[in-house]
């Protein structure tokens, strides 16, 4: 995985207002199937954890759980631990740079 590619891709997105970030915005665009990619930090709590792959598991929505916070809100500039990516563009280049 190339991980600066992924990170600076979140950059780009961010300033394209193609991704949501937070856990109750990013649960919304998941429940509306309006997300392609869902990113969340390894150091996020359990809970939101188990709460955001459990919901993309039913959604059947990709996800992963990868990058730290600190990286993540470095990439997009706002203190997050979840970042949905919502245009179908990005969630293609972002699935295609992870894998998923």
């Amino acid at each position: 995985m190339e991980e600066q590619k992924v990170l600076n891709l979140l950059g780009m997105a961010t300033r394209a207002g193609k991704l949501t970030t937070g856990e109750d915005l990013s649960l919304k665009e998941i429940r509306n199937q309006t997300a392609k990619v869902v990113i969340v930090a390894t150091d996020a709590s359990e809970n939101t954890k188990k709460k955001i792959s459990d919901k993309c598991i039913y959604y059947q929505i990709p996800f992963i759980i990868h990058f730290t916070r600190s990286e993540l809100s470095q990439a997009i500039g706002k203190e997050r631990t979840i970042c949905t990516v919502t245009n179908n563009g990005f969630g293609k280049k972002f699935r295609e740079l992870l894998s998923i």
